[in-house]
């Protein structure tokens, strides 16, 4: 199995009457150096400026980003070239990072190549330290900035760390 770890930035809570703003995709491996970045125009009209403002873009900035069907393709082909085994979709908040990503995927391109699955690091460090009250963001080495390839690599580097210190058996 080949572990992506991704990192949506949104301009509302849900696909379809908002838009995916931007998105980052790190293939989880010792190096952590496959790396993936989409900018994607809005779909919609409707925004949250609040929620904008996380992204670090403004709404005449992001009209000017590349088509979703594009930047969908170009992921898809991404995820062939990395990828030798089956991909598996993981983030830190699943629920929403996989809502995007399948959602845009299916609706611009009909298909994902992730399947129907994704996996959640924050569960799963939960369940390792056996307390739903725990964290593993202390477990990130790249600072946590909103730039969605820094905040998945340091999601990549947490798993890589969960790995090593807790002896989580997993394949990269």
């Amino acid at each position: 199995m080949a572990y992506i770890m991704v990192d949506i930035e949104s301009d509302g809570p849900i696909p379809g009457d908002y838009s995916m703003i931007s998105f980052g995709a790190v293939l989880v491996s010792d190096k952590l150096d496959k790396t993936f970045y989409g900018k994607l125009k809005p779909i919609s009209e409707k925004f949250i400026p609040e929620a904008l403002a996380v992204s670090g873009h403004t709404r005449e900035e992001t009209l000017g980003f590349e088509e979703p069907k594009q930047v969908m393709s170009d992921f898809k082909a991404w995820i062939k070239e990395v990828c030798t085994a089956r991909p598996i979709f993981i983030s830190d908040n699943n629920g929403f990072d996989w809502m995007f990503i399948c959602w845009y995927f299916h609706h611009f391109i009909d298909e994902n190549p992730f399947g129907f699955s994704s996996q959640n690091l924050g569960s799963l460090f939960k369940g390792i330290e056996r307390d739903t009250f725990k964290t593993f963001k202390h477990l990130r080495k790249t600072k946590h900035t909103h730039n969605p390839v820094d905040d998945a690599r340091g999601n990549a580097e947490a798993l890589l760390t969960i790995k090593e210190q807790y002896g989580l058996k997993i394949k990269f």
